[in-house]
């Protein structure tokens, strides 16, 4: 294999680069470092007389491990410990409500401080690092057992001030002067507990709805729930997947969807009844941000330490289970570089864990990473993301090249299993264009569109999953209804792999 040569961007000496860590992704462009040497003094600003601090923007020369850090936008520097705090709650994704001072002697979560529940029209301080009270996380998703409905756990301070909040706007007594009755606004199935799965599955005789009911101890107030019939709890998978178990969400193209399709369809097989793994190859973690977990034990510790994946999977929902990942995983793609068999290391460390769970599912980063190729190696299906756009229609090719590539090279028959278009507007010429390309191209196994909605970026920001935190908006609608495709396999009557990749490479 031909050499590659450059230039050091610290010394300017030209070499051949022969290490992973010469080159590196920086500005939009790359930098290369002849040595480690080089390399150190780039981090530490000094070929460029400083780095800028991302809380101060002031400028100083790194002199401490801690002033580095890897965040979702690439490294970032801090030049004391709150600055360093302040870019750690940013990088958590901390909600606009935990940016805003709390009043002094002010209960953030009290009954009686509606406030902190309406318009955020106050001032923010986002240079003021947070430091949330131990008693402020109401979080379930971190309980190892998911809460059931009735249990104390569902009568949480911040749940009982939203439901008391909506109680305020939607609640009406009956002529006869009974008990209010509050039938939930559409934002309301929020105020269920996040992993709470339902220990009956009656419907409803008139609504064909799943109504569930919670009385909130400190109010006496029913609040009664509406979850749409097609998300329904199963507690058993009604039926076999007609398909692949492995199935990677990938596509070179960033922004397309990958990490959200991924949480939205590991919760809607977990609400079908099949028990989901989740796994997240991604050094950013936004799976991880997403479900609003935080762990000890990474797929880093995986793959590089021997750990069992059972002890770093975390129950974040009721039947899903998450190995998540950070910027650590970056040092674990240099172990694997070593590696005799460096394609096939998470296939064998996932190998022992694989008959445990009805499906798994892997969040793969928008990379040609080696890392992306472990787990296209373990995967048995891909389902490929494609914004409605004319960029990413461009990228499906790069996605084609590299599964033939696998295919061939790897010896391992991973195929794709479908495409689904995502951020999908029916008044833009663009996406309905794009749609009947991919259709053209690949048939069925082209999906129906995820229309775009404002929910699908809110709920990230709460740690809920589109059914959680909008359960009848049009996202969570696509995306159940993209799970029952994925179940039945409905849509795999579109000729042979072979065939629709060939057509797809033509167009």
């Amino acid at each position: 294999m031909a050499a590659m040569h450059e230039t050091c961007s610290v010394c300017s000496k030209a070499f051949d680069v022969q290490f992973r860590y010469q080159m590196e992704e920086r500005d939009g462009g790359f930098a290369f470092y002849c040595s480690s040497s080089c390399q150190q003094r780039a981090v530490r600003g000094e070929a460029e007389g400083g780095v800028t601090c991302g809380g101060c923007a002031k400028r100083f020369v790194v002199e401490l491990v801690s002033q580095v850090l890897k965040t979702s936008a690439g490294r970032s520097y801090a030049c004391g410990e709150a600055c360093r705090e302040q870019l750690l709650s940013e990088e958590r994704g901390g909600t606009l409500g935990n940016l805003v001072p709390i009043p002094p002697g002010q209960n953030r979560f009290a009954a009686s401080a509606p406030a902190t529940l309406g318009p955020a029209s106050r001032a923010i301080a986002p240079a003021t690092p947070v430091n949330r009270p131990a008693a402020a996380h109401h979080s379930p998703h971190l309980v190892p057992q998911p809460a059931r409905v009735g249990s104390p756990n569902l009568a949480q301070p911040a749940v009982r001030a939203a439901a008391q909040q909506v109680a305020s706007q939607t609640i009406s007594k009956t002529s006869d002067g009974a008990a209010p009755s509050v039938r939930a606004p559409a934002t309301a199935s929020t105020l269920r507990s996040a992993d709470a799965a339902p220990t009956s599955g009656r419907q409803s005789s008139t609504g064909g709805s799943l109504t569930l009911s919670g009385t909130l101890s400190d109010t006496g107030t029913n609040v009664a729930v509406d979850v749409p019939k097609a998300l329904a709890w199963s507690k058993e998978p009604q039926k076999a997947i007609n398909g692949p178990r492995r199935i990677a969400v990938f596509n070179h193209k960033g922004g397309t969807g990958k990490t959200t399709t991924t949480v939205s369809l590991a919760a809607g097989f977990a609400r079908r009844g099949y028990r989901v793994l989740v796994v997240d190859t991604d050094s950013q973690g936004n799976v991880s941000a997403s479900l609003a977990v935080k762990a000890e034990k990474s797929l880093y510790h995986v793959l590089v330490m021997g750990l069992r994946p059972t002890d770093a999977a975390v129950p974040v929902r009721h039947n899903l289970d998450l190995i998540p990942s950070n910027e650590t995983l970056a040092a674990a793609e240099l172990y694997l570089a070593g590696r005799q068999n460096r394609d096939r290391v998470l296939r064998d460390r996932l190998a022992a864990v694989s008959d445990g769970y009805d499906i798994i599912l892997i969040d793969c980063s928008p990379s040609l990473s080696l890392m992306n190729q472990n787990a296209l190696a373990f995967a048995d299906g891909i389902v490929v993301p494609v914004a409605c756009d004319y960029l990413s229609l461009i990228g499906v090719r790069q996605v084609l090249k590299t599964v033939k590539n696998v295919n061939t090279l790897l010896h391992h028959p991973v195929h794709i299993h479908a495409v689904l278009p995502t951020f999908y507007d029916a008044r833009a010429r663009i996406c309905r264009d794009a749609v009947e390309t991919m259709t053209k191209h690949f048939g069925t196994r082209c999906l129906a569109p995820i229309r775009m909605a404002t929910k699908v970026k809110e709920a990230p920001a709460q740690g809920r999953t589109i059914f959680e935190y909008a359960a009848d908006s049009t996202a969570a609608e696509d995306y159940a209804r993209t799970v029952d495709t994925l179940i039945s396999g409905s849509h795999l009557g579109a000729g042979s792999d072979a065939q629709i990749l060939a057509r797809a490479a033509e167009g």
